[in-house]
């Protein structure tokens, strides 16, 4: 069996991942609210470990969106009225990790989900495991698109912070957190250093190029998926990043 024909699932999903991602990255990066989805993430991922540490599983993926509406609505209804509300995200974020690690700390796999929940495996993703997902992103992608942009003020923020949660929700549970904040952030901000192409183009393929590389990189070296997707896609917009911002008059 060959490469492609093993790991097209993870392909596909890898490249669905960053598209429904850099949807909001872009978005995200004008606001200035970087950890926005770092923190939505946070709790989502608080909700699955209640779930799993607590109840069995039971309901995971309700608690797991229950979580990640309570952070997305709070930030949604604070972004307006709190000072430096980039602050108040990342004390979000703070409370939402410390809060998990206690939960798991009851838990005797506890340091293993831990691992799950920051950064999980999706290089064996099953064909029908997609299926969920195209119809999960594609809906999130319609109102994203045709719903978003024509409503305003606290409607408009509680719908984007709101399918953001519901993006956080699915991609949590099969990438991990600190991939989904890598896949929403790094694409996205590579895309606004260029002018030439429209940055949602260029966010998404210049995310999708980096985590099949990622991909392939873990398959073949025997490599933690979760983070080698991490490194490859945050060292490719460093770098990236770095080389476009030279100063004026450097020979290229």
């Amino acid at each position: 069996m060959s490469l492609i024909e093993l790991l097209w699932p993870a392909f596909v999903l890898a490249i669905l991942l960053v598209f429904i991602h850099t949807v909001f990255g872009l978005e995200i990066i004008r606001r200035g609210v970087i950890f926005t989805d770092l923190a939505i993430g946070q709790f989502a991922a608080l909700g699955l470990a209640i779930s799993v540490a607590l109840f069995e599983g039971a309901h995971k993926t309700l608690w797991t969106l229950g979580f990640a509406l309570l952070a997305a609505v709070t930030i949604a209804l604070s972004a307006r009225r709190v000072p430096h509300i980039e602050a108040f995200i990342g004390l979000l974020y703070a409370l939402g990790i410390a809060s998990m690690m206690l939960v798991l700390a009851q838990s005797s796999e506890g340091m293993e989900l831990f691992n799950k929940l920051s950064a999980a495996d999706i290089l064996f993703t099953m064909p029908e495991d997609l299926l969920n997902s195209f119809l999960l992103y594609g809906f999130i992608a319609l109102v994203m698109f045709m719903v978003y942009p024509r409503t305003s003020g606290i409607v408009k923020e509680l719908i984007f912070f709101s399918a953001l949660a519901l993006t956080v929700t699915s991609s949590v549970q099969s990438a991990g957190v600190l991939v989904v904040f890598s896949l929403l952030v790094a694409p996205s901000y590579a895309a606004t250093i260029q002018k030439r192409f429209k940055p949602l183009y260029f966010a998404w393929v210049f995310g999708s190029v980096a985590v099949i590389s990622a991909l392939i990189l873990s398959y073949q070296l025997d490599l933690p998926t979760g983070y080698s997707i991490i490194f490859c896609v945050v060292a490719a917009t460093l770098l990236y990043v770095l080389l476009k911002s030279r100063p004026e008059g450097t020979s290229s």
